[in-house]
């Protein structure tokens, strides 16, 4: 079957299922691996160019590599996404930024290799925020990625357009890295499942830097926990999982409940009312649920991560500056990453550097001694359902958008800072949008995580709820 031959409405029928009832019509022998990648393929160009997930597509060399994949690896065919900020062979790494060239990638990390040999497809590339400073997917490169169930509003970041294609069906695999929550916001934001490991739990992904090593994660986003499960064990140095735990029950949990973000906001209304809910359906799982309060207070932790997330403002600044000059630096970079870099150089010395490196030696070990009281903790995973596509763009004034971007994403960048595992759940909804929330354990207790979420999503299924751009409407116009 050639692409321009494959139908529409097989195409999006496909697009109903996760990775592993997509390999599974490969492993029959009811489609082939490029046939999968044909219709993602599909789906791609008939969904994207409402949402503006993909910033780049190699659909040429999508078919190429599922034509010369083998048909016995795990996932043989599968389609996924990488994030632009991946390195990917034969794909530009721009990382959402006006200042890098579109030069094709010639190398992958052990990550990507692993996820090659497993057979899964790369499509493309999908859209981020400069790279990746930004909770929401609004890059003046381009694409802005729209919120598939609202379009008017953000899919979150930095993995925006990750979020939105799982969302939407495109593909039932695309990466996210997280380095204060940029997997978890857009799952939130989207409706899916995202999984940060914990400090250490995955092959190498990029370069070594000082800060990144530390604070951020990544794996790949999915629509479905047992697909998220095995893309952690392929990654994880060891790759050990027991998948097979899943559909068992993880025992009675202990499991504190944290309503206030790190700075001690409250949550908007609606995300309130869905963390109670959350709270609720643990408890009749047979969990011990119980109100509690963070392990550190928030000032200093806060602090620490203006100072880090400053500072990678700073990083990307000077290496533009190196790379093309002061005057290319200041043309190709973001406001937004200018105005990072001048916080940094401003208010940022030696001291608040040592405070924050500090912080991030004692938040493990004040993690351990809470992880013995409660197995798993519990928070929304952000304060408010996802914001106007505006609100966050990087060209709004800084001094209102520092605030407008930390305050919404107050949750997430403490298991970061920590180092430890936490993932995202769709579990609720304010009107048309989703509303995710957030379980954390000790480090190493990801597949505690896991098994913990493919019980309540049993409990409390997700599968069948679509937005308003996905294979679901598409299909219904189709018919």
């Amino acid at each position: 079957m050639t692409l321009d031959a494959f139908p529409l409405a097989q195409a999006l029928q496909l697009g109903h299922l996760d990775a592993h009832d997509q390999h599974a019509l490969v492993r029959r022998g009811e489609l082939s691996p490029r046939e999968l990648a044909a219709a993602a393929i599909v789906r791609a160009a008939h969904l994207d160019p409402a949402l503006g997930a993909l910033s780049h597509a190699d659909f040429d060399g999508a078919l190429e590599r599922a034509a010369r994949v083998d048909r016995n690896a795990p996932m043989a065919g599968v389609p996924w996404l990488p994030k632009d900020s991946l390195r990917y062979p034969g794909m530009p790494t721009r990382g959402g930024s006006r200042s890098r060239s579109g030069v094709p990638a010639t190398d992958a990390s052990p990550f990507v290799r692993r996820f090659d040999a497993a057979g899964l497809v790369a499509i493309g590339k999908s859209a981020m925020p400069e790279f990746g400073l930004m909770g929401s997917t609004e890059p003046l490169l381009g694409p802005v990625t729209h919120n598939p169930w609202n379009a008017a509003h953000s899919p979150g970041g930095s993995s925006g357009g990750a979020g939105a294609a799982l969302a939407a069906g495109i593909v039932p695999l695309a990466h996210g890295s997280d380095g204060a929550g940029s997997i978890r916001i857009p799952a939130s934001a989207c409706g899916v499942v995202g999984l940060k490991p914990g400090r250490g739990a995955t092959v190498a992904v990029r370069g070594r830097h000082a800060i990144e090593d530390l604070i951020v994660a990544d794996s790949l986003m999915s629509r479905s926990v047992r697909d998220t499960a095995w893309a952690f064990a392929v990654a994880h140095p060891g790759a050990r999982l027991d998948l097979d735990a899943l559909r068992r029950s993880p025992g009675r949990l202990r499991i504190g409940v944290v309503g206030g973000s790190l700075p001690g906001l409250a949550p908007d209304p609606a995300v309130a009312a869905v963390l109670d809910d959350a709270s609720r359906v643990c408890a009749s799982l047979g969990h011990h649920v119980e109100a509690t309060s963070l392990p550190l207070p928030g000032g200093g932790v806060w602090q620490a991560l203006y100072t880090l997330w400053s500072r990678l403002g700073l990083d990307a600044v000077e290496l533009a500056a190196a790379q093309g000059g002061d005057g290319f630096a200041a043309q190709a970079l973001e406001p937004w990453t200018h105005g990072l870099a001048q916080y940094h150089r401003a208010r940022c010395g030696v001291a608040e550097l040592e405070q924050a490196y500090a912080t991030l030696a004692a938040l493990p070990v004040a993690f351990e001694a809470f992880h013995q009281r409660f197995d798993v903790l519990l928070t929304p995973t952000l304060r408010t359902p996802p914001p106007l596509l505006g609100e966050l763009a990087p060209d709004r004034d800084f001094d209102e958008l520092m605030p407008a971007m930390f305050h919404w994403i107050s949750y997430t960048p403490l298991q970061n800072l920590a180092g430890t595992p936490a993932i995202s759940l769709p579990l609720g909804q304010a009107g048309s949008l989703p509303i995710g929330v957030q379980f954390a354990a000790d480090r190493g207790q990801e597949p505690l995580l896991l098994q913990l979420a493919a019980e309540l999503e049993r409990a409390a299924p997700w599968r069948d709820r679509w937005p308003a751009v996905s294979v679901a409407t598409a299909l219904e116009e189709a018919h």
